[in-house]
Protein backbone atom coordinates (compact mmCIF):
# COMPACT_ATOMS: atom_id res chain seq x y z
CA UNK A 1 0.00 0.00 0.00
CA UNK A 2 2.93 2.21 0.51
CA UNK A 3 3.70 2.28 -3.12
CA UNK A 4 0.58 2.70 -4.21
CA UNK A 5 0.57 6.39 -2.39
CA UNK A 6 3.60 7.27 -3.59
CA UNK A 7 2.58 6.24 -7.28
CA UNK A 8 -0.60 8.38 -7.00
CA UNK A 9 1.64 11.40 -5.48
CA UNK A 10 4.05 10.99 -8.72
CA UNK A 11 1.34 10.72 -10.98
CA UNK A 12 -0.47 14.07 -9.68
CA UNK A 13 2.76 15.83 -9.91
CA UNK A 14 3.22 14.71 -14.07
CA UNK A 15 -0.62 15.95 -14.67
CA UNK A 16 -0.16 19.38 -13.15
CA UNK A 17 3.29 19.58 -15.22
CA UNK A 18 1.68 18.51 -18.32
CA UNK A 19 -1.64 21.11 -17.59
CA UNK A 20 0.62 23.86 -16.75
CA UNK A 21 2.48 23.93 -19.45
CA UNK A 22 -0.65 22.99 -21.75
CA UNK A 23 -1.21 26.16 -20.60
CA UNK A 24 1.49 27.94 -21.00
CA UNK A 25 1.65 26.57 -24.73
CA UNK A 26 -2.47 27.73 -25.34
CA UNK A 27 -1.54 31.23 -24.38
CA UNK A 28 1.53 31.43 -26.17
CA UNK A 29 0.02 30.04 -29.36
CA UNK A 30 -2.96 32.75 -29.15
CA UNK A 31 -0.55 35.79 -28.28
CA UNK A 32 1.66 34.29 -31.53
CA UNK A 33 -1.85 34.51 -33.83
CA UNK A 34 -3.08 37.66 -32.19
CA UNK A 35 0.37 39.97 -33.03
CA UNK A 36 0.94 37.71 -36.78
CA UNK A 37 -2.12 39.80 -37.42
CA UNK A 38 -1.40 42.77 -35.93
CA UNK A 39 2.55 43.16 -37.33
CA UNK A 40 2.08 40.87 -40.03
CA UNK A 41 5.71 39.27 -41.71
CA UNK A 42 6.80 38.59 -44.66
CA UNK A 43 4.58 38.82 -48.17
CA UNK A 44 1.33 40.55 -46.09
CA UNK A 45 4.11 43.11 -44.72
CA UNK A 46 5.60 43.72 -48.64
CA UNK A 47 2.01 44.05 -50.03
CA UNK A 48 0.77 46.87 -47.83
CA UNK A 49 4.11 48.82 -48.11
CA UNK A 50 2.95 48.63 -52.04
Amino acid sequence: MLAANIWHWWIGVVLALVGVGTTLGLVAGYLKSVTALKHPLGRRQRDSEL
